[in-house]
């Protein structure tokens, strides 16, 4: 979606712009498939940084102004409410900061004077003034609270937005904890069609090309910058300028040089649909992130998938009014091994989706507790299904650990956009390209 919004703003430039993908959806892993006759959302779990209309100065009313997207064509339901759970703690939160740092200084009293010193220092530091420089955000929580309200904080912040084992950068830690405790989630009444079609409408207002089913084969390179872009049906194209959302070490390699040797993490997703909605039978959390254990381990697992802990969805629990969804959706993440994956035969690997199935069925019950529980579709997508779909190396759904802020490549008129920048989720990948956009036009002027 980081290469939209670039292509929108750039076109809003006064620029000839086109949009390539290999594959004949838009959208990267922020979109959706037909299975059986049914659409199902994949990447999706919540729009953040969720802010009432009007509210000045907050990403997602700069995003809406950028784009030139009316904030009403999203049509967005702000989160009934989510929880953070390990064994014996539980917080919550619901869109309103005041409740979530009661709810911290309630279950954590023994960490109130640190973690009030903790909203000191992230106050006092500006996460947008990136030098390149990684700090360990573990590292700096040792200094103001302890190790069990610090897996409580990370949990959902590492699945929404780490590429990096066990840690997060410090910048981003911050930008992520506005995201998700200050501001909060919504979701679109129809999912993630509907900000694709928003962002079609003003592809076609902006006299954008759009070339679906082409993929990029080679970026040819002479005198520092890209000389022509291959396309995989030969033919060659000569723009003055790229915009690559494949990620930095993908797009180096279309260029030929070597990738560096990389942990990545990736997951598994499994979808499962219900004739009812599942606040019927109690479940009425929006968003369940869970930690089976006190320790919080968020790395590659040894096996194919980590059950440990995960992110519990239910997008029927959003704020509809009395706009109900027609049927009931609960979708789980968990961390996944790509290797392991990938290693497995044709025959292995559909036998093990299977499995990972019902082990993901059988953890939501025992995590969200007993309920009619009775899909009637369901789907998987694995490591290798996000390699298919996104190109990342490893299945990555967060990209390489180490981002490139300023979105500049070893070429001149090369440019990165997306989760490699450091900008994740759907509102960070669509500021990314905007600010990709108009950095790259002062660098090229």
């Amino acid at each position: 979606m980081s290469g939209l919004a670039a292509a929108i703003r750039l076109s809003m430039a006064g620029h000839s712009v086109c949009v390539v993908d290999r594959h004949k959806s838009i959208g990267g892993l922020n979109s959706f498939y037909v299975k059986d006759g049914r659409a199902f959302d994949v990447g999706l779990h919540a729009i953040t940084n969720f802010v009432p209309k009007g509210t000045p100065k907050a990403p997602l009313t700069k995003l809406f102004r950028q784009l030139r997207i009316p904030y009403d064509a999203w049509d967005l339901c702000p989160q009934n409410g989510s929880s953070i759970q390990f064994p014996g703690r539980t917080l919550t939160f619901c869109n309103d900061w005041e409740a979530f740092k009661a709810s911290v200084l309630e279950k954590f009293p023994e960490d109130r004077d640190g973690f009030l010193a903790l909203l000191a220092e992230m106050e006092r530091t500006d996460a947008f003034a990136f030098d390149g420089t990684y700090r360990s955000t573990r590292a700096i929580l040792n200094n103001y609270i302890g190790q069990a309200l610090q897996n409580q904080l990370l949990l959902p912040l590492c699945f929404y937005g780490s590429a990096r084992e066990d840690d997060i950068d410090w910048q981003q830690f911050i930008v992520l904890f506005q995201s998700l405790y200050r501001e909060g989630f919504a979701r679109p009444l129809g999912g993630v069609r509907t900000i694709i079609k928003s962002l079609l409408r003003r592809l076609r207002k902006e006299n954008v090309t759009l070339r679906l089913g082409l993929g990029v084969r080679h970026l040819n390179t002479e005198g520092g910058r890209v000389s022509a872009v291959e396309f995989d049906d030969g033919t060659l194209c000569q723009p003055s300028a790229i915009f690559s959302c494949a990620g930095y070490a993908e797009t180096l390699a279309l260029a030929g040089i070597e990738p560096p040797k990389e942990r990545r993490l990736s997951f598994v997703e499994g979808i499962f649909i219900t004739p009812q909605s599942p606040a019927t039978w109690g479940w009425k959390d929006t968003i369940t992130f869970f930690s089976k254990k006190d320790t919080f381990a968020y790395r590659i697992p040894q096996g194919l998938i980590d059950l440990d802990s995960g992110v519990i969805c239910i997008p029927n629990n959003y704020n509809t009014g009395n706009r109900a969804l027609p049927e009931g959706i609960t979708r789980i993440t968990v961390l996944a091994n790509y290797d392991a994956w990938k290693a497995l035969s044709p025959s292995a690997y559909a036998d093990n989706k299977a499995l990972c199935l019902e082990q993901l069925k059988q953890l939501i019950q025992r995590q969200l507790g007993p309920g009619r529980f009775s899909p009637i579709a369901e789907d998987l997508f694995t490591p290798l299904s996000i390699e298919r779909f996104t190109g990342h190396f490893g299945g990555s759904v967060y990209g390489s650990p180490n981002k490139h802020r300023d979105g500049q490549t070893p070429f001149d008129n090369l440019f990165v956009c997306g989760t490699d920048q450091g900008f994740l989720g759907i509102t960070g990948a669509l500021l990314s390209g905007t600010v990709s956009a108009a950095k790259s036009l002062v660098r090229l002027s």
